[in-house]
């Protein structure tokens, strides 16, 4: 391995956006959440049932860095 490649090596960003998923009714929104932190799982405002609902992270998309 060159040292080349180890000081021009992309880092990691330290946050990612993750796809949530309404339990309820399947609506799904983003998020930003640490690359480090737990899964999401929040409690937000749903339009298909005009109420409340949990969202849980189906999947992560991409890094973001700000």
């Amino acid at each position: 391995m060159f040292l080349t490649n180890i000081l021009l090596k992309k880092a990691k960003s330290k946050s990612i956006l993750v796809l949530v998923e309404s339990v309820v009714s399947g609506h799904t929104r983003h998020m930003v959440r640490e690359r480090v932190a737990d899964k999401i799982e929040v409690i937000q405002f749903d339009p298909y049932i005009q109420t409340m609902a949990i969202y849980k992270e189906k999947k992560k998309i991409r890094g973001i860095s700000w």
